[in-house]
Formats: structure tokens, C-alpha cells, sequence
């Protein structure tokens, strides 16, 4: 999904208060890291996930690794953290980031 510039600002904005849900360790991206992720994707369509490595080009690696794994969009990155979405088939009110901001 391709989303415009205005799109991923406001995504940013939405982002500022949100904490990571899911870490990405030393293990790396594991089979349990990509389930978590989408399970926290699905209920929360936009989450941030805490890459705790310390070498950038390992973390960049895993965080294209991970967007690409979850089918999802990176909007933004900054340190150790990503903010990354994927829109919900069917979005929960109660759980949505995107839809409790709203109301």
C-alpha cells in the first residue's frame, strides 16, 4: 500500500504518544517476533516495534526484513524504533490507534 505524504504525517503525529508493543532482540526476527507483530498489527493497525541491536546496518536489515515479512508500511523510523502500519480487514474500535484517536 502506497501512502501519500500527508497520510504518513499524520500517522507520525498519531505515533508520537503510542510505545513499542513488540522488541526484536539479539534472536532476531524469530517466527514468534513476525506472529506477535501481526497480531499487534491486526488489533492496533499502527504500532511501534523496539529494534534492541545495537549495529544500524543489522537493524536496518531487520526492520526491512520485518515491513516485508508483515506486509506492511514503514512510516517512520527513529533510533531504535519503528513506527509501522498495516490497515486492519476489519478494525476494532476499542483496540484501533487509528480510530480511538478520532473519537
Amino acid at each position: 500500500m502506497s501512502l501519500n505524504a500527508a497520510k504518513k504525517k499524520h500517522f507520525r503525529t498519531i505515533g508520537h504518544n503510542l510505545n513499542p508493543v513488540v522488541v526484536v532482540a539479539d534472536k532476531g526476527l524469530t517466527q514468534g517476533v513476525v506472529e506477535e507483530t501481526l497480531r499487534a498489527l491486526n488489533d492496533h493497525e499502527l504500532i511501534k516495534v523496539k529494534f534492541a541491536i545495537g549495529d544500524r546496518d543489522i537493524r536496518q536489515q531487520l526492520i526491512s526484513e520485518m515491513i516485508s515479512a508483515t506486509n506492511s508500511d514503514l512510516i517512520q523510523t527513529i533510533g531504535k524504533v519503528a513506527l509501522i502500519f498495516k490497515a486492519a480487514d476489519k478494525p476494532d474500535p476499542a483496540l484501533s490507534n487509528l480510530l480511538r484517536v478520532r473519537g
